[in-house]
């Protein structure tokens, strides 16, 4: 008889008060109030799996922490991680080490490209990009993605696209888009990767939400698609969104080229930051070496929740636009129809309804309207969020 896969539980709420949760315990700060339910930072609310805790505690149990290495059981959770969940064989020494994605998006901007030279992005993204763009004295070159007024779903402009290539030294692709849920075809993939061949462009590419991909969607590493995109791509990983565990500052950056590689090693060292955590470590191995199920219960728990929050405007608030997404745990909220500034939507949605959302025009002008909703939590809070929600636009009369 078969043994019975062990059955993990996403659906009890957790308060995280008291644990230094930026999440929960900064909402003053961020919102004005703290009587809001939270649903802004990209960080799920669920336990981190009990057999990573379980390798913190045995490592906890012995009582010195000094310096370590990163052990060959390390490169090999990583290149198994990677081969079983995006059909990509990696070689080991294609690994460099990063303490986030953000982190090594910088390090592979730094390593390629100088001061005053373009970096292409596509809006609405994640705003991190564009600040570490600016702060390190590159040009932010804008390929807004095109929203189809029917579907909601978003497309690459490619005419422009090439405008910008042609005048950049990098291209920092976020897939799965980050806010949007956009999982990139293997034609988009090719289509861009071979624009980037004709302007001699890096891809720099953040994959971090690579792991929350809803069938019948597939995630394909761009870097794995034919060997000039090897060699011109550094991909970035972290098992920090999947399994919860950004507090331990542990990312991976692939880069199959030596002389990127070098680059980017080359700007960790600068700063002497390459030595991580004992911590993060042993974190990322033991989640990548067991991983797999528990990431599987994952997914089904994310896809009902984004399914209800869809059934839910649909049926109760078909003025709040939203489409499921195709990757991540975020879902993209159009509110535009509802005629209000940003300011004011923020206002309402605060203060009115109670609720913290992620606005929407922090990731660019063509996020204004839009606000981005974590649904990487219990089914009871995004209830609760929306019924307030519901009660606040009748109150109105919106």
């Amino acid at each position: 008889m078969p043994l019975m896969k062990k059955q993990y539980d996403f659906d009890t709420y957790i308060d995280r008060l008291g644990s230094d949760c930026e999440k929960y315990e900064t909402l003053t700060d961020v919102f004005g109030t703290d009587r809001v339910i939270p649903l802004w930072v990209a960080d799920m609310d669920f336990p981190t799996a009990d057999f990573i805790v379980e390798a913190m505690n045995r490592r906890m149990q012995h009582p010195i922490f000094g310096y370590t290495f990163r052990p060959a059981s390390y490169f090999e959770a990583i290149c198994g991680w990677v081969k079983r969940r995006g059909g990509w064989e990696i070689d080991p020494s294609w690994v460099a080490f990063s303490p986030g994605v953000v982190a090594g998006v910088t390090f592979g901007m730094l390593g390629c490209t100088r001061p005053g030279d373009g970096v292409v992005i596509q809006p609405p993204v994640y705003h991190p990009f564009g600040n570490t763009i600016r702060a390190n004295g590159r040009v932010v070159l804008n390929n807004p993605l095109v929203q189809d007024p029917e579907t909601g779903t978003y497309r690459i402009d490619f005419e422009d696209l090439e405008r910008k290539l042609s005048q950049a030294k990098a291209f920092i692709l976020c897939n799965p888009h980050n806010p949007t849920g956009r999982v990139f075809t293997r034609d988009e993939l090719l289509r861009m990767g071979e624009l980037c061949r004709k302007y001699d462009v890096t891809i720099i590419s953040d994959e971090i939400h690579s792991d929350f991909i809803f069938r019948p969607n597939e995630h394909l590493h761009i870097a794995s698609l034919n060997e000039d995109l090897a060699n011109r791509t550094i991909t970035l990983i972290a098992p920090s969104k999947t399994f919860n565990t950004a507090g331990f500052s542990t990312a991976v950056a692939i880069i199959p080229n030596p002389e990127r590689r070098a680059a980017y090693q080359a700007e960790v060292e600068r700063i002497h930051i390459g030595n991580g955590n004992i911590f993060g470590s042993l974190a990322l191995r033991t989640a990548y070496a067991q991983g797999d199920e528990w990431l599987e219960q994952l997914l089904g728990y994310l896809r009902g929740n984004v399914d209800f929050v869809y059934d839910f405007l649909t049926t109760h608030l078909p003025s709040v636009r939203c489409y499921k997404p195709e990757a991540t745990f975020l879902m993209w909220l159009d509110f535009r129809s509802w005629g209000m500034t940003q300011e004011e939507l923020n206002r309402f949605l605060v203060h009115e309804a109670g609720l913290g959302l992620g606005d929407g025009s922090i990731y660019g002008v063509e996020g204004t309207g839009f606000e981005r909703l974590n649904v990487g939590t219990s089914r009871s809070v995004l209830e609760r969020a929306l019924n307030q929600l519901l009660a606040a636009v009748r109150k109105r009369g919106l």
